[in-house]
């Protein structure tokens, strides 16, 4: 089955942007995932086409109308799974992206606009809100891409070696070990001489794995240690 995503967007005009380049860009020549974009705009009724009024109980910015984004949602045949993206919601991960690229059914974003949406729409239609990290973007249209970004190479055939995905920060859980190519003695601008480390060129392919493992360790260890805590925490398990 093709995975397909539907976008409710007020600016269809941003996409496919970096999806249509790339290994994305090939894929969705492939026919390999595909995509619909609905702008809630052509559903508002008003001869100023507007989408979004100021809060209950005041307060800074406008809010996208319940009765508005339902309707968009409605002109779909199948919205499948459905996520907003926001600042407040799960955390998207690797683990995460593996989920939804495996999803049959088509996956619907919502990309939000200005200060939000109507909280009853989000609740009345079951949406789960998706965050790509701590900060604030001006529109959800950046955050869909990223999402469908780290789903799309994920796509059988997608990306040219399998294993490759298995192998990437994130992936299990550790962070990615450090990579290296010709030529094997490289001096910098600084005159400074560097060296492949010599285990990488030893063809012994239990070492490399050895040290490619402890390189990753390493580097989580010391980068991030909240996931080395949760590492070891599932090691245990």
């Amino acid at each position: 089955m093709v995975w397909h995503v539907n976008i409710l967007t007020l600016f269809p005009e941003m996409f496919p942007a970096m999806l249509g380049q790339s290994l994305a860009g090939k894929a969705l020549e492939r026919g390999d995932w595909s995509y619909s974009l609905i702008n809630p705009r052509d559903f508002a009724e008003d001869k100023h086409k507007s989408v979004d009024d100021t809060p209950f109980g005041g307060g800074a910015g406008m809010v996208l109308r319940a009765d508005i984004l339902e309707k968009a949602l409605l002109s779909i045949e199948n919205p499948g799974r459905k996520i907003y993206l926001s600042p407040r919601g799960e955390v998207l991960s690797q683990r995460l992206a593996q989920t939804l690229s495996t999803h049959e059914q088509s996956i619907t974003l919502l990309c939000g606009r200005y200060e939000g949406v109507d909280q009853r729409f989000l609740d009345a239609h079951g949406f789960e809100e998706i965050s790509i990290g701590d900060y604030v973007l001006s529109g959800g249209e950046p955050a869909a891409q990223i999402l469908m970004d780290a789903c799309i190479r994920l796509l059988p055939g997608v990306m040219g070696n399998a294993e490759t995905a298995g192998d990437e920060s994130h992936s299990n859980g550790l962070l990615e070990y450090p990579h290296y190519t010709r030529p094997a003695e490289w001096v910098d601008c600084f005159d400074q001489r560097h060296l492949v480390p010599d285990v990488l060129r030893s063809g012994n392919h239990a070492k490399i794995d050895q040290w490619r493992n402890r390189r990753a360790e390493d580097l989580t260890q010391h980068r991030r240690p909240d996931m080395w805590t949760k590492y070891n925490e599932d090691t245990k398990n």
